[in-house]
């Protein structure tokens, strides 16, 4: 069997492998850590930690994330206007974990400033996106969110990144210098 088509039965098989297997294999993926944000109908504040962001276009500016069917803040997003991406800076491991654990007020003693629908903005982070909540689309156990970036900031600096489970921080290549 030549190479091409052994990772094909490997894959393949990966449909019927044990969701924790298939959890660590995804994991293996490094990406940038964000705390979603909006305001509900009845002018809470609403936010949750996610690691499921990415840039769609540039022109117009798209970005998506996606969260679980069964995340309580789930409805509060859908009716929103507007949601805030806030990307967090590699000292604020701190801020992910709060926001990723249920809490009565996720925003006691956080400070935060409001964007475009009233969307909290989280202070200290080393980028920020206001956006209008676009679309929805199916996607299995979660929904994924599409928005058009209205209002934007970034004041640079070192990103949080989760990998294989744990939060890292990114260094420069060494082979690439600085």
């Amino acid at each position: 069997m030549n190479a091409i088509a052994s990772a094909v039965t490997e894959m393949a098989s990966a449909r019927d492998s044990d969701p924790r297997a298939l959890r660590s294999l995804l994991g293996q993926f490094a990406t940038g850590v964000t705390v979603i944000t909006t305001r509900a109908a009845n002018g809470r504040n609403v936010g949750m930690t996610a690691n499921s962001f990415s840039s769609v276009s540039l022109d117009p500016p798209l970005v998506l994330w996606s969260i679980s069917r069964s995340a309580p803040s789930l409805d509060d997003f859908l009716a929103a206007s507007h949601f805030a991406i806030n990307v967090l800076a590699a000292d604020q491991h701190g801020l992910s974990g709060h926001f990723a654990r249920g809490a009565a007020d996720k925003f006691a003693d956080i400070a935060y400033q409001t964007g475009a629908g009233g969307v909290p903005l989280l202070e200290g982070v080393i980028a920020s996106l206001v956006c209008r909540n676009l679309t929805q689309y199916e996607g299995g156990d979660h929904l994924i969110f599409i928005g058009q970036i209205e209002e934007y900031t970034s004041s640079g600096g070192e990103p949080l990144i989760f990998h294989a489970g744990q939060y890292r921080v990114a260094a420069s290549h060494p082979a690439l210098g600085q």
